[in-house]
């Protein structure tokens, strides 16, 4: 008996467009993804809540659960699942409001389906990639200078003080510590974390930047600084 392929990644494709969800669920499976599909964001998270998905696939606009509040639903007990969102709403502000809900990329309709694939597989690439990087540190607790770091459960400590960091936060921060006293190049974290470095990527980074910045503000001998058009420095004394 001939064995099936493994699956490429498991796939939670949620869209309520019926026959838009039967074509894109063919497709993917044709392409060798395992797909659960669903039809409003109730049903979506009640899926999400009891099974392991490798990507979370959804529309904006859905009955029930709107995309956005679902992806920042699943953000809450999850930082590390891709989502891509796949939807009709392009303005600025619509794309904005995706990333900081929590997506990976934002694809809006109509689309390729070549394109679809190819971001799939991309977010999934750069999903093991940041994986395996991190990895490839033998340190799972850093030390910055009077903090301390635990990469596996994502928390900073200093003293009897703890801060619980959002998977991009502590990627960020790894990926600083792994090029410390060097420059992060604005090019390298955006593609490692982000997946790209348009102009919506670079925007979240230096948020993020921010944020890092003030949560290792107690020590005077650690700082971030910002090499003009660059990237960013983490310098520790």
């Amino acid at each position: 008996m001939v064995k099936s392929k493994q699956p490429k990644a498991r796939v939670l494709f949620v869209e309520d467009d019926k026959n838009l969800n039967s074509i894109v669920e063919d497709i993917l499976m044709f392409k060798n993804y395992e797909v659960v599909s669903c039809f409003d964001g109730n049903t979506a998270m009640i899926y999400y809540s009891s099974q392991k998905f490798d990507l979370v696939l959804l529309d904006v606009m859905m009955p029930k659960m709107d995309g956005i509040t679902l992806a920042r639903e699943i953000r809450k007990k999850d930082e590390f699942t891709p989502i891509i969102f796949l939807t009709a709403k392009s303005t600025k502000e619509d794309t904005l409001e995706g990333y900081k809900s929590g997506a990976d990329d934002y694809i809006t309709k109509p689309f390729d389906i070549e394109e679809l694939l190819a971001r799939i597989e991309a977010v999934l690439k750069r999903t093991k990639f940041t994986d395996s990087l991190f990895s490839k540190s033998e340190e799972s607790v850093i030390i910055i200078g009077s903090y301390s770091y635990n990469s596996e459960n994502l928390v900073l400590t200093r003293g009897k003080e703890t801060r619980k960091m959002t998977k991009k936060e502590g990627q960020l921060l790894k990926l600083l510590y792994l090029k410390r006293n060097e420059v992060l190049t604005r090019g390298l974290a955006l593609k490692v974390i982000w997946g790209n470095d348009d102009y919506f990527m670079g925007r979240s980074m230096d948020v993020y930047v921010s944020k890092l910045r003030k949560y290792l503000g107690d020590d005077p001998k650690v700082n971030i600084e910002n090499i003009h058009g660059v990237g960013f420095k983490l310098v520790v004394s």
